[in-house]
């Protein structure tokens, strides 16, 4: 299984971006999706996260302005960020949890990792 992010860039204060993740490979189901971001000198971050019952949890540092979605059919899951800040500055990595279709065991698998560069 492998993740494939893309949608980051620069972008002004203030400004929106959208992320996204595709998952491709032997792929039975995918329980959890999320979004980490790790900024400069800092740990790596939970971002937010979406459950196979599409409920939602962020982080209280992006909540109301980021939403996070998941479309099953394709095996995606997107960030849309708005109202960016510099403190968004950071490099975002997707995460699914997949069930392997031979063992029945789910894996978190990463994806490569986006830089969102938010300038002030």
């Amino acid at each position: 299984v492998q993740l494939q992010a893309s949608g980051g860039g620069l972008v002004q204060s203030g400004g929106s971006l959208r992320l996204s993740c595709a998952a491709s490979g032997s792929i039975s189901s995918i329980n959890t999706m999320a979004w980490y971001r790790q900024a400069p000198g800092k740990q790596r971050e939970l971002v937010a996260f979406i459950r196979s019952d599409t409920r939602t949890t962020y982080a209280d540092s992006v909540k109301d302005r980021f939403t996070i979605s998941r479309d099953d059919a394709k095996n995606t899951v997107d960030l849309q960020m708005n109202s960016l800040k510099s403190e968004d500055t950071a490099v975002y990595y997707c995460t699914q949890d997949v069930k392997s279709s031979s063992s029945g065991l789910y894996f978190r698998h990463w994806g490569q990792g986006t830089l969102v560069t938010v300038s002030s």
